[in-house]
């Protein structure tokens, strides 16, 4: 069988009874790293789960996959996965292939993001559609996300802004080489996402949308961790307000907020 398995938000303790029982009975487990990551290292996870971990990269989940499905066939494999085992498509695409090969699964959920960020005080079924904000470079500045911001904020929706990571990305000059070499690790912070939004805002044309440096964001990090931090404040100040270690979030709120989101919030302020 093979089984995806949430590790939650924090550290080793987050994975459920039900995880930890299967990633100790499991012939083989896997920890997938590179959509997100926790407060702790591989060693970590491994003398709290009292067993060895196989780390995968992009280029096993991606493009070599299919032969940990094939062999889930005879033996229990376990992915393990930050947050929620299908909070990234590449795992709905590894579920589909496990069916197209006859192999068995089972999903062991956790927390994520997607309903941790309520921890800020804004109402989960207020939010719209989540957005990815992307690293920029000096030639590659893409900002389609940002209509889609403006589409939440525009039906009074709050928008979760989940920031890129790099984590094992081949460099440019290595892409037609025989031998790949990687970029250090690198995560957005919130202070960067604020930084390319206030850009996108000078560069639109202000007449289609009410968004605004002025306007009020959260800035979240290490949620579900025991330092994590949020801030509220103004697009501008979060340019420069430093949160911390990674992993960083962004949420842009609705512009008319719920009494108890405004009380709740203000203590972030």
């Amino acid at each position: 069988m093979f089984f995806l398995i949430g590790l939650g938000l924090g550290d080793a303790k987050d994975v459920t009874v039900k995880g930890l029982e299967i990633i100790r009975k499991c012939d083989k487990v896997f920890l997938e790293a590179y959509t997100s990551i926790l407060t702790v290292g591989k060693e970590v996870l491994e003398e709290f789960y009292q067993r060895p971990l196989i780390v995968a990269d992009r280029d096993l989940c991606e493009s070599n996959i299919d032969e940990i499905l094939k062999e889930a066939k005879n033996q229990d494999i376990a992915l393990l996965v930050v947050g929620d085992p299908l909070g990234a498509t590449t795992h709905t695409d590894m579920l589909i292939r496990a069916k197209d090969f006859g192999v068995e699964t089972m999903i062991v959920h956790n927390a994520s993001i997607m309903n941790a960020v309520s921890c800020c005080g804004l109402q989960l079924y207020n939010f719209g559609e989540t957005v990815s904000i992307p690293f920029w470079s000096d030639t590659w500045k893409p900002d389609s996300f940002f209509e889609k911001i403006i589409g939440n904020y525009s039906r009074n929706l709050h928008t979760l802004c989940l920031l890129d990571i790099k984590v094992k990305e081949p460099t440019e000059e290595s892409l037609t080489k025989k031998v790949r070499q990687y970029m250090d690790p690198k995560f957005m912070s919130v202070k960067e996402a604020a930084r390319q939004l206030v850009e996108i805002i000078a560069n639109k044309n202000n007449d289609k949308q009410d968004l605004t440096t002025d306007t009020l964001v959260v800035g979240l990090s290490r949620v579900g961790a025991i330092d994590q931090k949020i801030v509220a404040g103004s697009l501008e100040y979060m340019q420069n307000c430093d949160l911390g270690p990674p992993l960083h979030s962004l949420v842009i709120p609705a512009p008319n907020l719920h009494p108890l989101e405004l009380e709740y919030l203000a203590q972030f302020r």
